[in-house]
């Protein structure tokens, strides 16, 4: 229980910084970045091998944030683990900062990839994979995809590749909340049956609540055989703002000053 409570504490400050910073940079995605929370906060405090005071350490494992334009919770992430420092967190999307709008691994400490444009993350995450593998190393490769991400045809190239190669040190999660930049997914290319999908390509499918803490920590736990690891995180877009969940406006829009007042008072 400590545990959960420590993850559930790491994911409302992220959270908030979050808000903050898309606030006060007018900038979009808000509600994209809400809805992995939960997952960042699960790896980052639990699950990575990583440590933010070694820089070169030799047991890190690697993740890839392949949804880029979620880049203000991922910074918020690595701040909040140690790698920079909170303060910095204010310069997201100002002249001058490498916190950009999109994610960049330019001067970012715990950064490992500029990501943004859609569908590459997985196939970036398939190789630093096998390279771990060819080389017996025992690091852990994590990615996070969008579900509209999944129009991508790379994304499925990918899955081709990670499962002839058995890459059972690959675990993706697939950041389920069903509304993609213009509309809802069931609308623009419908993904259902979603797992049966990946099933079919040869990976090892787990669907969960991707807001429960408990079930993310015991899924991204579970060892897989000789197949490498897909979940399917059913979330909520804008998660934790009650104005701001389900709605497609989020995507795009940045709260005001009094929206952003009572999305934080939403959170405690």
């Amino acid at each position: 229980m400590n545990n959960i409570k420590k993850t559930i504490i790491f994911a409302r400050n992220i959270r908030i910084n979050a808000l903050k910073m898309v606030a006060s940079s007018n900038s979009p995605h808000i509600g994209s970045c809400l809805s992995i929370a939960d997952i960042l906060a699960v790896l980052f405090s639990s699950i990575l091998k990583h440590n933010p005071k070694i820089k070169n350490y030799p047991k890190r494992d690697k993740f890839i944030l392949s949804k880029g334009h979620a880049a203000a919770i991922y910074y918020a992430a690595l701040a909040e683990s140690g790698y920079f420092n909170l303060k910095l967190l204010k310069k997201f999307c100002t002249n001058g900062s490498n916190l950009f709008g999109h994610v960049t691994k330019n001067n970012i400490p715990g950064a490992e990839f500029s990501t943004g444009s859609l569908g590459h993350g997985i196939s970036v995450a398939c190789g630093m994979a096998l390279s771990f593998k060819l080389k017996k190393l025992n690091n852990k490769v994590y990615c996070i995809i969008s579900d509209g991400e999944c129009n991508e045809g790379t994304v499925w190239e990918a899955a081709l590749f990670a499962s002839h190669h058995q890459l059972n040190n690959l675990t993706v999660i697939v950041d389920y909340n069903k509304i993609q930049s213009l509309g809802r997914v069931s609308k623009v290319i419908k993904l259902n049956p979603l797992s049966k999908k990946w099933k079919s390509f040869n990976w090892s499918v787990n669907e969960i609540d991707g807001h429960s803490h408990s079930a993310l920590f015991k899924s991204l736990s579970k060892k897989s055989n000789k197949k490498p690891k897909i979940i399917i995180a059913n979330t909520i877009k804008g998660k934790g703002v009650s104005f701001m969940e389900n709605k497609l406006l989020w995507h795009y829009k940045s709260p005001n000053d009094k929206e952003l007042q009572i999305a934080i008072k939403n959170l405690f």
